[in-house]
């Protein structure tokens, strides 16, 4: 999604605007490419595995998470392309419309974030 429309940051924004659902988001990019299974998340921020699935469905729904099946189990990782769009698309006119440089760029790094 290296170019989002006004719908899908809507769905994103609103997706973000819950407070477990963003907890649970910032705690997948905090896991970085290796991503999170859903008891991993569970455990960590002490939700339930029912609201867990729910705030789950919600960021893939916005397009925020990718899910890969590993066996029995789900992995999720944050879309940082997403990520980045919603960022795009959000500082698209600031600066007058001026390009600003790359302060808002999304980057993770293996070593040191």
């Amino acid at each position: 999604m290296n170019t989002m429309d006004e719908d899908l940051a809507v769905k994103a924004l609103a997706a973000l605007a819950q407070s477990s659902r963003l907890r649970v988001f910032r705690a997948i990019v905090g896991a970085g490419p290796e991503g999170l299974q859903p008891g991993q998340l569970a455990q960590a921020l002490e939700v339930p595995a029912n609201t867990l699935s729910f705030h789950l469905k919600e960021l893939q729904h916005a397009a925020l998470v990718t899910v890969q099946r590993e066996g029995r189990f789900l992995r999720y990782r944050a879309d940082l392309s997403a990520m980045q769009g919603l960022m795009d698309f959000l500082t698209a006119h600031c600066c007058q419309g001026v390009p600003c440089g790359n302060e808002h760029l999304v980057t993770c790094q293996a070593n040191g974030r």
